[in-house]
């Protein structure tokens, strides 16, 4: 799933219109508006950190992998997160 739609799947869950979202980050409803729908050429690190600290996220930094995570990988990393009082 890419940045976006991420973000705007956490913004939906938490009933969050774009420009509430928006003035709570201090980034313009465009380019929220343009993010979400995949239109955002380059939008920079301190705004996609803005939007992921109103949204209460956070970017995880790991090793790529060559290989895809199994369905056991997925599974208990979305119980990891439900523990850790995380939506995603």
């Amino acid at each position: 799933m890419s940045i976006g739609r991420h973000i705007a799947q956490s913004r939906k869950q938490q009933k969050l219109s774009q420009a509430e979202l928006s003035r709570k980050a201090g980034l313009s409803r465009a380019t929220l508006d343009a993010l979400e729908n995949g239109r955002a050429r380059e939008l920079g690190f301190t705004k996609v950190t803005k939007l992921l600290a109103a949204l209460g996220l956070e970017l995880k930094v790991q090793t790529a992998s060559s290989r895809r995570p199994t369905l056991e990988e997925l599974l208990q990393e979305e119980q990891d997160d439900q523990s850790l009082g995380r939506r995603g």
